[in-house]
């Protein structure tokens, strides 16, 4: 929790005026009962009109500052509190975009979802909570005991003995709550992961029939999340009527004691009546205090998951290149070998090499280590021996920044976003129009966007979900090219193409980009077969490595994935 203040020091003013408010406005609201005590016992009694209006006006000024000093106070924490959070958001949304691969993979993808948004809100509340009970509760318990005290100390001390109890409860209870709130926190990422899937693949569940499957998978994650929270719930809601008993228990004791002293005339009744409205504002510091901490345990839970995240170093470290690579060479992997988890290599040895303005077409089956070679050349991940060069320099020297600048990029399952063809393309970069109608002619776009009725003005819904997936994959296609980048890579990115179009693509690559080094990852040889060379790989090894034709006569399973596709592949 520690770390949270830190978001708040630029906050320390406005935190400070606050305060100061609402502490002006909790000490009225505490000079109220004593005043009414005085006029009852002292005023009335006179029959002084003036003393009576007086102080009749100063209860007045009393209550009038009290509820200004509050409602003032709240809305400086309310704004405090948006301010803090659209920054601690901020940050966290900047961290999970830098994040490496492998934190990306470790903490998942819904989990940061769910981080982002209801763990950053629970600590929202909590630090909303502090401002405006965090200093009034206190104020009014402690300055509520000693005006007791100082009015009826026999009877402040049955009240006071209630406390210790109330405390010890609270903490108790607090302490178990923590785990759960974690646990219920872990319930929401689980069903955030399924309604996040639903949502992307809601057209191949239809298409499956597979309604009824994913309903059951959201009611197990929803089962799951309703009882952590149910666990959380009975604990926590425990302390409200526990609080209430024990207060109840004070009142009545306190009501008896001095009743008793009454009838003594060791008290008296005007003194009660103030005594009664102290304990009454004493009661509902202690009710609040309760709630916070009911608060702080959700808080607790989130806030340590936001920090795990804001903690999470980067394995992807900067090192000085070793001067050992051949500068004449674009792209090289050397001995190159990686596995995710650490058990089974996902690529083993892997060595080729390309130069600048080279095509190289990668196939193989699904799983066999295509994407990863990808994912090694681009750093989101470290490879576990050997070495991965560009322009002859260890990508390991390169920043972050200088590595990305050198690529255009279409994955498998790459995104638009909702707003126009034109923007989607441009990708918040500085590119004029030309370039993008330029590169959308290249990518074999420009037809079908300008057979819109409002060409690259045209508005694409979240995912392209409005477009068919061959004009989803060129509009991709295109945002790679705009770019202009050294190193092109198309991972599977023509997959949705007929073979004319994805013939046609493949030649004017070719002319209008000469100086980029494309990276062409196909399931079809026809993707991949005028590449200028070509790697094979099956689970994790290369075993073909040349040119269409020596490969037809020197990898076996390279010739039987052209076979097998020859009655389409060639036709154009």
């Amino acid at each position: 929790m520690k770390w949270v203040f830190n978001y708040l020091k630029p906050l320390s003013s406005r935190i400070a005026t606050g305060i100061t408010v609402k502490i002006v406005g909790t000490v009225a609201e505490l000079i109220i009962p004593f005043l009414l005590s005085y006029i009852l016992e002292n005023v009335i009694e006179s029959n002084d009109i003036k003393k009576i209006i007086f102080y009749g006006l100063l209860m007045t000024i009393c209550a009038i500052i009290a509820c200004l000093g509050n409602i003032i106070a709240n809305r400086m924490a309310a704004r405090t509190t948006m301010i803090f959070s659209t920054h601690m958001r901020k940050e966290l949304f900047s961290k999970t975009l830098h994040l490496s691969a492998r934190s990306t993979d470790k903490f998942t993808i819904p989990s940061l979802e769910a981080r982002i948004t209801s763990d950053t809100y629970n600590v929202q509340n909590f630090i909303g909570m502090m401002q405006r009970m965090g200093i009034r509760a206190p104020i009014l318990l402690l300055g509520g005991s000693v005006i007791t005290l100082i009015m009826d100390r026999k009877l402040a001390l049955v009240m006071i003995a209630t406390m210790p109890l109330i405390f010890i409860v609270v903490y108790s209870i607090s302490r178990l709550g923590v785990p759960l709130y974690t646990k219920v926190q872990q319930s929401v990422d689980g069903m955030v992961r399924v309604v996040r899937e639903d949502a992307f693949g809601i057209r191949v569940v239809k298409a499956l029939s597979k309604v009824d499957y994913e309903n059951q998978r959201y009611d197990k994650a929803n089962k799951a999340l309703r009882q952590n929270e149910t666990k959380a719930g009975i604990i926590m809601g425990i302390v409200n009527p526990i609080m209430t008993l024990l207060m109840n228990a004070g009142i009545v004791a306190v009501i008896a004691v001095s009743a008793y002293f009454v009838s003594r005339n060791q008290s008296s009744a005007t003194t009660v009546i103030a005594f009664m409205q102290y304990f009454t504002l004493i009661s509902m510091a202690m009710m609040s205090l309760s709630r916070m901490f009911v608060m702080y345990t959700k808080c607790a839970a989130s806030a340590k998951r936001i920090y795990d995240v804001m903690e999470e170093t980067s394995e992807l470290t900067l090192i000085e290149d070793d001067g050992k690579g051949d500068t004449t060479l674009h792209i090289s992997f050397e001995n190159v070998s990686f596995s995710y988890l650490g058990k089974k290599d996902n690529l083993k040895n892997i060595s080729f090499q390309l130069k600048k303005g080279q095509t190289l077409g990668i196939i193989g089956a699904t799983g066999s280590g295509k994407s990863t070679l990808l994912r090694l050349l681009m750093r989101f991940y470290d490879s576990d021996s050997g070495i991965v060069r560009i322009s002859g320099k260890d990508v390991r020297s390169y920043t972050q920044d200088e590595l990305t600048s050198m690529f255009g990029l279409v994955l498998q399952s790459d995104f638009l976003y909702a707003d126009t063809i034109e923007e989607n393309i441009r990708f918040g970069r500085d590119i004029s129009q030309e370039d993008i109608i330029s590169a959308a002619k290249i990518a074999q776009a420009h037809d079908f966007i300008t057979s819109f009725a409002d060409g690259y003005g045209h508005n694409v819904s979240a995912g392209g979900t409005n477009l068919s997936g061959g004009q989803r994959q060129r509009v991709l296609i295109s945002r790679a090219i705009a770019g202009k980048p050294d190193i092109l890579i198309l991972d599977d990115s023509s997959s949705a193409l007929d073979y004319k179009t994805d013939a046609n693509l493949r030649k004017t690559l070719s002319q209008a980009l000469p100086e980029s080094t494309i990276i062409t990852v196909a399931q079809r040889v026809s993707s991949v077969k005028n590449c200028d060379l070509i790697l094979v790989i099956d689970e994790g090894q290369i075993i073909g490595y040349g040119k269409h034709e020596e490969l037809m006569e020197s990898c076996l399973e390279y010739k039987e994935i052209s076979d097998s596709q020859m009655g389409g592949a060639f036709l154009e």
